[in-house]
């Protein structure tokens, strides 16, 4: 006997620490580990070896407490086995929602580039869409005299600047030439690292074809702001004699379109880092999203959804008012003229309709007339301006949404109150100082900043489906493993004593 020693003593460190549990379950298990032999693992094999009463009996039995550790183990490998051997794994990468909000950041700043290039009226400098070629400006004097010479056939050179000279001409043609390389930027900056991003492994199946969705949507963006442009280059595009510019249509959807691109990168962005932190402690975040889940914060939960769809209709009824001009006519507020409306005359003009019975007249003057295009935003921005403060007292005044209502929401609630606060003010600014390029600009960077805030709001209140399953699934595996540790009650201080057992005998 006393020649096994110097082995066991070699095979006892190689045991996991994970067998370890407390001196009560070892006082508890140390009767029977009395019966329970050294386990014949091959690794022991080679330097313990035991005579035929101390072999492995009781380990290959089904009831070992062994034999059971053996089993779940096992499962536990081959179910992991089975996910490493899909695609794509459950969740994505912290970096993919770093990369998404830093793609989020570059939409906003064309956005706001985008506003000043059509506020100093060069958005119709350059005639002609060239995705690959147009990525160069002109190199040579001849280049230059030639998209010169195609500008002055447009119609905004020859009822707007029919004095304008080739210097003049450059700094409008840099501003659009700078605005659709950064468009440039946006999409190959995008497409290049989703698609990295989806080979290495890093995003679950649901984000890659998330991520290919914003892919196709920033093409479409492109193919839109060529569409808009076009528009104010042919003179039966716009009513004869008026003032040239783009399709206010067109327009809209050119800026609607960058809004919802820059609303998926955002929120997928945030979505993946929140899921992130959560996975990071299942069960403290499986009690933060039960609260979440709370009936007191139902209806909070839906307005926050509802107030970002108002924004945001409230910002494209602001497009409408960027491409009529309209806000170069009652530039005084809260009253429009003599009153807080003006006629309805003037509101809906039969001028605007386009059919002998005049069933259009409705629709056409809330679309083209530029009173009530501008009367309309005046609405949809004093509801999104009250709204906001509805829903900051309910969650500030309601005992059971304060007390149910994590301080991260309530945060966020107050910062959508500071930037409403502020938007009213550069619109109101805006409209009384006749619409200066900067106080402008500044109002639609308001507005995408305002959806930012209702975006960041709604994120930390809201309760993915996948998310809560994905914790609650982790939750149970991690319940799992400490009640088979228990059963098996293997620990370092059991193993000397059975050493030292199997020493005294």
């Amino acid at each position: 006997m006393a020649s096994m020693f110097p082995g066991i003593r070699r095979a006892a460190p190689k045991l996991s620490r994970d067998f370890f549990i407390c001196q009560q379950c070892i006082r508890q298990s140390r009767p029977s580990m009395r019966t329970v032999r050294i386990p014949e693992k091959p690794r022991l094999a080679r330097n313990v070896r035991f005579n035929s009463t101390v072999s492995s009996e009781g380990v290959n039995s089904p009831s070992s407490p062994l034999s059971s550790l053996s089993q779940t183990i096992s499962h536990i490998e081959d179910k992991a086995g089975t996910n490493s051997r899909k695609f794509f794994p459950e969740t994505s990468s912290n970096s993919v929602g770093y990369w998404l909000l830093g793609s989020a950041v570059s939409v906003f700043g064309i956005v706001v580039f985008g506003g000043l290039t059509r506020l100093t009226e060069s958005g119709l400098s350059i005639t002609e869409w060239k995705p690959v070629t147009g990525s160069l400006p002109p190199l040579s004097a001849a280049d230059w005299q030639s998209e010169f010479d195609k500008y002055r056939a447009s119609p905004e050179f020859k009822l707007l600047n029919p004095h304008m000279n080739i210097e003049e001409f450059k700094k409008i043609y840099f501003m659009e030439w700078g605005h659709r390389l950064w468009g440039r930027f946006v999409g190959l900056s995008f497409v290049i690292p989703a698609v990295y991003f989806i080979a290495r492994r890093k995003v679950s199946a649901n984000m890659s074809l998330r991520l290919l969705g914003i892919s196709g949507l920033i093409g479409f963006q492109g193919a839109l702001g060529w569409w808009m442009v076009k528009s104010g280059l042919k003179d039966d595009l716009f009513a004869p004699g008026s003032h040239p510019r783009v399709s206010q249509y067109r327009l809209t959807a050119h800026l609607g379109a960058a809004f919802v691109c820059y609303t998926a990168m955002l929120w997928n962005g945030l979505s993946i880092l929140r899921d992130g932190k959560l996975l990071t402690y299942p069960p403290r975040a499986h009690e933060y999203l039960l609260r979440l889940s709370s009936p007191n914060l139902s209806v909070f939960r839906k307005s926050v959804a509802g107030l970002a769809l108002l924004v945001f209709t409230t910002a494209m009824s602001g497009g409408l008012v960027a491409g009529l001009d309209a806000g170069l006519i009652y530039n005084q507020f809260p009253r429009m003229g003599e009153g807080f409306a003006p006629p309805t005359s003037e509101l809906f003009s039969d001028f605007y309709s386009r059919t002998k019975d005049g069933s259009d007249i409705w629709w056409r003057n809330m679309l083209e007339n530029p009173s009530t295009v501008q009367l309309d935003h005046r609405i949809l921005a004093t509801t999104t301006f009250t709204s906001i403060l509805g829903l900051w007292a309910y969650s500030r005044f309601n005992r059971k949404v304060q007390a149910t209502l994590p301080n991260a929401g309530r945060k966020g609630m107050l910062g959508v109150v500071h930037l409403v606060f502020l938007q009213v003010l550069l619109g109101i600014s805006t409209l009384i100082y006749l619409v200066p390029v900067p106080l402008a600009a500044a109002h639609q960077a308001g507005s995408l900043a305002l959806l930012s805030g209702v975006l960041v709001l709604g994120n930390r209140v809201w309760v993915p489906r996948r998310t809560m399953q994905l914790i609650q699934n982790r939750v149970k595996q991690a319940a799992a493993v400490p009640y088979t540790r228990q059963r098996v009650g293997l620990s370092n201080v059991a193993l000397k004593a059975d050493l030292n057992a199997l020493k005294r005998n």
